[in-house]
């Protein structure tokens, strides 16, 4: 009876250890699988001839006579075209960029859409009358709705009921590229996101592929639009065309398909602006690094809240454990949570909120806290001489502690509100925590290391949790640093303000590892040999 008793707990922790280890494994393949994908991404084979496999020739090779021909209509393949800008001759290896204008028709003013339809087709010959034109339509127009001023605070005036609704803005950019690379597909390994975009047709024996056409999307930013009035008669389109290698184009098309998948996760078009400024201002080798880099961020994270789930579990007694940082660390958690809810998508708030359900546990676990359903009443628990004295040393901490954090968030938040700019009150108390926690988030440490100053020893901590999130914090501020002296900010101010926050006070923990580790090991042989002379 005793032996199987005492073998349960043995195997439900067995089996949440394999159910995790599962988990790593598939993500660690899933990483494996896009390395490999990033791989036939950037070498791309081409078709050999010699091995008589069925081939796609370029349309291009040829080098035909080609003409350039942009069109404004309402919708696409079912209304009139107006002719915007004409190149005649075309050079598909060149450069260019034309300022025109357009003329709006009355049913785009009234809050409608206008698109663009680029054609490629032979010089001379109408496109709607050419059989291997090659076009693309898109919108010159998109739906917003009008951005709240700055300086608008709860209780004033509510907008206008037109105010809350989306209003048409045009886009001032259309960005035209096409694969002007001479390359031959083999037909049976040709990539997928290269087939959408192709039309293949027959010359003779030999296939060909007409021009690969594609609107850049990346360029196009919400700070640009304008907004169409009923009064707008004309306004201003820059057109500009590059050719592009093969690599250039795959490029091209799996960074709109991320920034679609983005929108369809709930990111805004303003988060959708910096992250199309840092794919766009970077390089494929920098953002290969950087998909490396949140790879293995997302592997440390995983296996520091597994750990500390785990050890956690695992505690029975509170003896040198700072409750004011576990406190700390929950309600900075909870506010970081809240300042992102009002700005972020819900890809972003999900391990967020995750993090933050865990860190809500540790205070329950922390306090000895322990509900009785039937009577509504709410338990603490006793402490004993070791836990009493650790919480006299943590109380002493944050005494000091607060000597220096509460004028310092007392005065930054009086001066936000009286200099700065908010929206609302809510928000204004919410930035100024933030601020404080990303500022003076360091500090919550601080009596958990006065802890293990008082008590000599480190044994109370998990070392394993603190070397992952070491490592994790270690890259995002390498990250942050790289990122001031980037010409696109991605990292936010308060971001860089807390940046090596964590490192110094880390590095103070292996430093405090290593002295009391040493002395632990010293009083365990010193014992021994007193045993020793003992017997």
């Amino acid at each position: 009876m005793l032996p199987s008793c005492c073998s349960k707990p043995a195997e439900s922790g067995s089996k949440r250890s394999s159910i995790a280890k599962l988990l790593l494994g598939v993500f660690v393949v899933y990483i494996l699988h896009t390395v490999w994908l990033l791989y036939g991404f950037l070498n791309t084979k081409p078709c050999d001839r010699s091995k008589e496999e069925p081939c796609i020739a370029s349309y291009l090779a040829a080098r035909p006579r080609l003409q350039l021909s942009v069109f404004t209509c309402l919708v696409p393949d079912n209304s009139q075209l107006n002719l915007a800008v004409k190149i005649d001759p075309f050079n598909p290896h060149s450069t260019f960029e034309r300022q025109v204008n357009i003329s709006l028709p009355e049913e785009t003013r009234a809050n409608g859409t206008l698109y663009a339809v680029v054609y490629i087709h032979k010089a001379g010959v109408s496109p709607l009358e050419d059989s291997r034109e090659v076009h693309y339509a898109a919108l010159l127009t998109t739906y917003i709705s009008p951005p709240t001023t700055a300086g608008q605070k709860d209780g004033q005036k509510k907008p206008s009921p037109r105010s809350e609704n989306p209003v048409s803005h045009w886009r001032p950019h259309l960005s035209i590229t096409m694969m002007s690379e001479d390359f031959t597909f083999s037909k049976a390994g040709l990539p997928s996101d290269v087939r959408r975009y192709m039309r293949v047709s027959q010359d003779g024996r030999q296939m060909i592929y007409l021009p690969l056409l594609l609107i850049n999307e990346l360029i196009f930013r919400v700070r640009d639009l304008m907004e169409i009035s009923s009064s707008t008669v004309q306004l201003p389109l820059t057109v500009s065309y590059e050719g592009i290698s093969l690599r250039g184009f795959r490029f091209w098309v799996h960074l709109q398909d991320v920034v679609y998948s983005l929108r369809q996760f709930g990111f805004t078009e303003e988060n959708i602006d910096e992250i199309k400024e840092t794919l766009v201002d970077s390089n494929l080798y920098l953002l290969v690094l950087t998909a490396l880099i949140t790879a293995l961020q997302l592997i440390c994270e995983f296996l520091a809240l597994k750990n500390d789930i785990s050890s956690w579990r695992k505690k029975k007694s509170m003896a040198g454990m700072s409750r004011k940082s576990v406190l700390w660390r929950s309600l900075s958690t909870l506010l970081i949570f809240l300042h992102l809810l009002e700005e972020t998508s819900l890809l972003v708030l999900l391990p967020v909120g995750l993090g933050a359900c865990v860190e809500v546990w540790k205070v329950f676990k922390v306090f000895n806290f322990q509900f009785q359903w039937k009577s509504s009443k709410v338990n603490v628990s006793k402490v004993d001489e070791e836990e009493r004295k650790t919480v006299e040393y943590d109380t002493q901490a944050s005494r000091y502690l607060s000597y220096l954090v509460y004028p310092l968030c007392i005065s930054g938040a009086i001066f936000s509100l009286a200099y700065l700019r908010q929206k609302s009150y809510y928000s204004w108390l919410i930035n100024s925590l933030v601020t404080g926690v990303y500022a003076f988030g360091f500090l919550s440490m601080a009596p958990q290391l006065f802890i293990n100053h008082k008590l000599k020893s480190v044994s109370h901590l998990q070392g394993t949790v603190l070397m992952y999130r070491g490592v994790n914090t270690l890259i995002s501020d390498l990250c942050s640093f790289a990122s001031i002296f980037s010409s696109s900010a991605f990292f936010s101010s308060s971001h860089q303000l807390s940046c090596f926050r964590d490192e110094l006070l880390f590095f103070l923990y292996l430093y405090q590892r290593r002295c009391y580790a040493a002395k632990a090991r010293r009083r365990e042989s010193g014992t021994h040999n007193k045993k020793v002379k003992t017997q």
